[in-house]
């Protein structure tokens, strides 16, 4: 992991020290709320529904045992015992008192972490794909990439006033598990035809109310021209986005609006400047990040004991179907802890279980731990001869729900139960329907599918990419929910199709019910998943069922 130099060390506290004494103005009223509020957002700082909210930074998802204990002594000391990993990677705690978050931002300090570019229109937290280097498929650690645009984005003074936030992400490996294309940028690792790597850069990608996939600007650019391409881009957008209304304001509408052939030309016609004037990121400091990516010293003992305790234990053969993936070293898995039990807030972890998490990382998994965009906690590094005692310490926590990419396996918003954009609530129809799922004992031969729900238009829930994706909006002063169908957030990624009018929280439950009935009772076999019948037979057997039902349900 990378680990703070001296300049991020004073930067971080000098930031906490300008915090501290701007939350004292506000306490004792020399600042009004309307002028504290750039200043709050700029530390992480949000007013949600009832309380305050902090939102911390997981640079790229990527944490230690250290800095997980340090989370749960935040939630447990000035939270209430839990905390929330969000879709951008980062925790949120929901209950702090303003006159605490000082010196929640000090405790963070002290193991390298903080919550500076969470807010505001700025780049945000660069995400990255969690099996980072750890994966099987991977073309080269991302992490490295990641680390370096977090120095260069951080208090970038061309940046910090942009006409909106702005999202990049990054995979280094073919099959994408960070969503690029939905992000303003999207970085994928390739290679070209000397077998050099390099980067996809796709640029326009964006949900919201306006979701969009993102479009390529570049098939193969050199990694030495990544940091001088990325200020082209930006300052294309900085100059041209729009800043008269925000919901047209992301680069996606700038693309739209403008076409890519021209924004192609613009960026190319700015790096080419760019480039004459750069001399190149350090090449002691690109080292030294690289260093601090080095895979860990893997222990290649071959052990019988994790096939020994699959044929005696089905619960933990069921466990390792779903949530462990294939390592680079054959000796190793990569170990998915669900945070979304049957009935369960997606995402949220207690302060008891964020210790046991940061004991096996410690004790098992070289002492990393990741944090996935999919709200789930990774292990990347566990020696497969490790994971059955892996599993018993996560089934005594709590944590060891074998649903990773299963219908339970559901990414929610905080929706209206906390935020204060939210028009619907989001977490009691994942409960909802992790719990009907749960009844039906369907989830093993529904087989991979991937539900997602926002509680707003602004899709933190990620809907629009779900293959089942729940929009919660406001109807006449009542709940109504929008379903899409066949999103998919990967390298084949697509927009979900919106089945029709909306349904009560009372109804959508049978009509996901109905979706999936049809969807089991229409597959070729069992090996065709959910997106690919979606994909083959279309819509209309999906909506017949749904709207057809929903009739009925009237009728009687």
């Amino acid at each position: 992991m990378y680990r703070y130099d001296d300049f991020d060390e004073a930067f971080v506290r000098n930031r906490v020290a300008e915090f501290r004494g701007q939350v004292e103005r506000r306490i004792d009223g020399s600042l009004t709320e309307d002028e504290f509020k750039p200043l709050r957002l700029m530390n992480g700082v949000y007013l949600q529904l009832h309380a305050y909210m902090l939102r911390v930074a997981i640079p790229y998802g990527t944490l230690n045992s250290r800095q997980m204990r340090q989370l749960a002594l935040v939630a447990e000391r000035f939270d209430k015992g839990y905390g929330h990993f969000t879709t951008r990677q980062n925790i949120q705690f929901n209950w702090p008192r303003l006159k605490d978050i000082p010196e929640i931002l000090s405790l963070l300090a002290d193991v390298e972490m903080h919550a500076i570019q969470t807010s505001g229109n700025c780049i945000r937290n660069v995400t990255a794909d969690h099996f980072a280097g750890a994966a099987a498929d991977e073309i080269e650690d991302p992490r490295p990439t990641a680390e370096l645009l977090r120095q260069w984005s951080t208090d970038h003074p061309e940046f910090q006033f942009l006409p909106r936030k702005f999202k990049i992400a990054i995979t280094g490996a073919p099959n994408d598990r960070a969503v690029t294309k939905a992000h303003d940028i999207g970085l994928r690792m390739v290679r070209n035809e000397a077998g050099e790597p390099g980067y996809e850069v796709i640029v326009g990608g964006g949900l919201g109310r306006t979701p969009m996939v993102g479009k390529t600007v570049r098939d193969f650019l050199p990694k030495a021209d990544l940091l001088p391409y990325l200020e082209a881009i930006l300052q294309v957008y900085n100059l041209s986005g729009r800043r008269d209304n925000k919901y047209k304001a992301r680069i996606k509408i700038l693309v739209h609006e403008t076409g890519l052939d021209e924004i192609k030309a613009r960026v190319e016609a700015a790096f080419e400047e760019k480039k004459r004037a750069f001399s190149g990121a350090p090449a002691d400091l690109v080292s030294a990040i690289e260093a601090a990516f080095a895979p860990p010293s893997f222990d290649n003992t071959r052990s019988l004991a994790f096939d020994r305790a699959q044929e005696a234990n089905p619960a933990f053969r069921s466990f390792v179907e779903t949530n462990v993936a294939e390592h680079k070293n054959p000796a190793y898995g990569i170990v998915s802890v669900s945070l979304k039990p049957v009935g369960g807030t997606p995402g949220d972890a207690t302060a008891e279980q964020m210790r046991v998490l940061a004991d096996l990382a410690e004790q098992y998994g070289h002492d990393e731990l990741r944090i996935s965009h999919e709200q789930n906690v990774i292990l990347p590094h566990v020696r497969k001869a490790d994971i059955p005692a892996v599993y018993e310490a996560l089934r005594e926590a709590g944590l060891a729900t074998a649903n990773i990419g299963l219908v339970s396996d559901i990414i929610a918003c905080p929706g209206m139960d906390y935020c204060a954009l939210a028009t619907a609530r989001s977490i009691p129809v994942a409960q909802a329907i992790s719990k009907r799922f749960d009844e039906l004992k369907l989830e093993r031969e529904i087989g991979p599918l991937k539900i997602k729900i926002s509680g707003c238009i602004n899709a933190c829930g990620h809907h629009h990419v779900g293959h089942i994706g729940i929009l919660g909006l406001d109807k006449a002063g009542k709940e109504n929910y929008q379903i899409t169908l066949g999103g998919d957030g990967t390298e084949t990624a697509t927009i979900g199709e919106r089945t029709g009018p909306g349904f009560d929280a009372d109804d959508l439950v049978p009509a996901i019910e109905a979706i999936v009935e049809t969807y089991l009772n229409l597959r070729e076999d069992a090996a065709e998943t959910f997106l690919q019948a979606y994909r083959r037979l279309g819509a209309d057997p999906f909506k017949q069922a749904i709207y057809s039902e929903k009739d009925e349900a009237r009728a009687a």
